[in-house]
């Protein structure tokens, strides 16, 4: 997990000799005298015995300037950033180079992680919940397919074929959208001489693969040549070789498998949140059941952890999807009619609906054997009764085991299963991030065209996160309840609307 620390010098308090020298202002601040503040605004300290005059670094919040150029521009790189400015006329409407470029964002993303540290992870710490809705889902985009500087020419004729996939995992809560994380599965501090290193140390190219110290990447082991008893073939050794060292003419880092990258990204949310019984939604993908069941492993045995998955038919027209939302209307109205409930109220007639459906209708099937009887996922999904304006009807299955709950609690729990949350923020990734947006038909239309996607994930994972950042905490979306609230909001971590400003001087 990144925190933010002050940067700590070796600060020299005392001239030699001094009897004193073995006191610092930090911890014994009576044996020194203040001395007024520097133009940077940090704090002067003079030693009382031999009389040295000090000056230390300011901290965030008495210079937001301090070493940095151009510090005006921030409030304005950081709107550009969110509204999908490319980065060549962000640079041109700032008059600033791209190498300033960069160095913003690195600034702005660690302003995004102090503001963090103090208004979510410590409010967090103090909050506990009884129910945490998880929504889980996976966004892929691919790197731009330039080759690093030094690879050109014909010896690298069509390298630029191939393409790049990159996955971002993103987790929210279902119920108040706010995000808790969203982490690109990528590792830009891995380098090739590291991976050397370790297939010589570790001999990782003749261990299986839960035993890799680096099984995590796409590449776990740098292709050795093979020894006179090994079954490897020389052809074989120079293919894997050669895809090796094509993957090295992009980007520098590795990959990240996605089940890796979504077991530590659950890890990390379990640590940050504290909450007495779970529920995680998301699409049938493997790699997000594999990680939810493993990290969550206890509660799951427990019933502690439900998973829910919600399938959704991708292949519809908007036209079919208002139709649908049109006719589960019209069915749950004549439903409720016909039952004698005189609510028109939509989300209490699917409730009701629900609640019967379960008297019924079961998620797992029993297997007996001779000694003992037990539960397994029986593959039955139902329609949920409650259909989207843009997605129409989805399907909720549970892969869980619910036969400890009555009718009534399954169907309060089941009418709770959508994946709007996700799908909000990775809409606004797609819409607010020039370097994550969606590919563009090329002008032939004979293909896609990335144009806009950044060449190291690095950047992608700041971005996402100061958009996180200010979604989180700065932007207000209206609910059936007709409040307008950031998630932060209705999460309960702060009760104020915040602004980019404070986010960058930590106000």
């Amino acid at each position: 997990m990144e925190i933010t620390q002050d940067v700590e010098p070796d600060y020299t308090f005392h001239k030699e000799g001094c009897t004193a020298n073995h006191l610092t202002p930090f911890d014994k601040p009576d044996g020194f005298y203040k001395q007024g503040k520097t133009l940077n605004n940090s704090q002067r300290w003079q030693c009382k015995v031999c009389k040295k005059k000090t000056s230390i670094l300011p901290n965030k919040r008495q210079s937001t300037t301090y070493r940095q150029k151009r510090n005006d521009i921030l409030p304005m790189f950081a709107k550009l950033l969110l509204n999908k400015m490319p980065i060549s006329r962000t640079c041109d409407i700032l008059e600033i180079g791209v190498g300033t470029y960069y160095q913003k964002l690195e600034w702005l993303y660690r302003c995004c992680l102090e503001f963090l540290e103090k208004y979510e992870t410590t409010p967090l710490d103090n909050m506990s919940f009884k129910e945490m809705w998880l929504n889980t889902d996976k966004m892929h985009y691919n790197l731009n397919n330039v080759r690093k500087k030094g690879q050109g020419g014909q010896k690298y004729f069509g390298l630029e074929d191939s393409q790049v996939q990159t996955y971002v995992v993103v987790s929210a809560d279902a119920l108040s959208r706010y995000v808790f994380r969203s982490d690109v599965a990528y590792d830009w501090e891995m380098t090739v001489e590291d991976l050397k290193y370790d297939t010589v140390i570790y001999k990782e190219d003749h261990l299986n693969d839960f035993s890799k110290k680096n099984n995590r990447l796409d590449f776990s082991y740098y292709p050795q040549e093979p020894s006179p008893k090994d079954t490897q073939q020389p052809h074989e050794y120079r293919a894997e070789l050669n895809n090796f060292n094509k993957r090295m003419q992009y980007v520098d880092g590795l990959h990240v498998n996605p089940t890796y990258t979504t077991i530590a990204h659950y890890w990390l949310i379990k640590q940050l949140v504290k909450a007495s019984e779970w529920r995680m939604i998301s699409d049938n993908d493997s790699s997000i059941i594999t990680a939810f069941f493993r990290v969550f492993s206890k509660e799951v045995r427990t019933y502690d952890a439900h998973h829910f998955l919600c399938s959704i038919d991708k292949n519809k027209s908007r036209k079919q999807c208002l139709e649908e939302f049109d006719d589960a209307k019209s069915d749950l109205l004549d439903w409720g009619f016909h039952r004698g409930y005189e609510t028109k109220n939509l989300r209490k007639l699917a409730y009701l609906s629900l609640k019967e459906l379960f008297e019924t209708h079961q998620f797992h099937s029993e297997i007996k054997t001779p000694k003992q009887s037990y539960n397994v996922w029986a593959k039955n999904p139902i329609t949920h009764p409650l259909a989207l304006r843009d997605k129409g009807f989805h399907r909720v299955d549970c892969t869980t085991d619910l036969s400890s709950l009555e009718p009534k609690d399954i169907a309060k729990i089941v009418i709770n299963v959508n994946d709007n949350a996700t799908n909000s923020f990775i809409q606004q990734i797609r819409r607010r991030l020039s370097i994550l947006e969606r590919p563009l038909m090329t002008a032939r239309g004979d293909g896609k065209s990335y144009i806009y996607a950044n060449f190291n994930p690095k950047y992608a994972q700041y971005a996402l996160t100061i958009l996180r950042t200010f979604y989180n905490f700065c932007e207000t979306y209206k609910s059936a309840d007709g409040k307008e609230l950031t998630p932060a909001q209705r999460l309960g971590v702060t009760n104020k609307v915040f602004d980019l400003k404070d986010i960058i001087y930590l106000r």
